[in-house]
């Protein structure tokens, strides 16, 4: 791939990404499925053919289902979800037929089990919506708090990063360690 003007990703060994100015190719591998996505149509095609020249791949067109994730294409936009996955999970433990739970969950091994589940069976037709009149603009934030726990003086850190206006990574946290300083904090 790097003889080939792609960059192997530092936090995803499986993702390989091409730059030029505003234009963005990306292809994702996973054992021996891949999605190759962006928006320049031209690169997208060289890639493919590039790839078939070197191993024997089969084009399944636009992608509908990947890792789990369902991806459905509208004028609107692209919407993603977790709907088969969630339905193969219920089938498997039984829990197809469960009555669905909102939130919040009540605390034992068992009965925690049981209610993600009923909340997942609940959550069916919820996913990401990637409208097509919105930039996929990645925004991230992130805040913590110095010695904010009263009763152990110790920090609470947190993120969140947006994808095109949809929330997909999030974190709270309290360290493990009493920190000596707001800088102490951030790292």
């Amino acid at each position: 791939m790097k003889n080939f003007g792609y960059i192997q990703d530092n936090a995803n060994h499986t993702l390989f990404l091409k730059r030029d100015g505003r234009r963005l190719i990306a292809l994702i591998v996973y054992m021996d499925d891949i999605a190759i996505t962006g928006n320049d149509t031209e690169e997208q095609l060289k890639l493919q053919k590039y790839l078939s020249q070197e191993f024997e791949m089969k084009n399944l067109g636009d992608l509908k289902y990947f890792l789990g994730i369902e991806v459905a294409r509208s004028t609107t936009g692209i919407f993603m979800s977790q709907r088969k996955y969630v339905l193969d999970l219920l089938t498997e433990t039984g829990m197809l037929g469960c009555k669905p739970a909102d939130t919040p969950i009540e605390m034992n091994h068992k009965n925690a089990v049981d209610r993600i589940l009923r909340y997942l069976k609940l959550a069916l037709g919820k996913g990401l919506m990637f409208s097509n009149n919105r930039d996929l603009e990645v925004v991230g934030y992130t805040d913590t708090d110095w010695a904010g726990s009263i009763t152990d003086r110790r920090s609470t850190l947190g993120y969140f990063t947006f994808v095109g206006g949809n929330l997909v990574t999030w974190r709270s946290k309290k360290q493990n360690v009493v920190s000596w300083s707001s800088a102490e904090v951030e790292y």
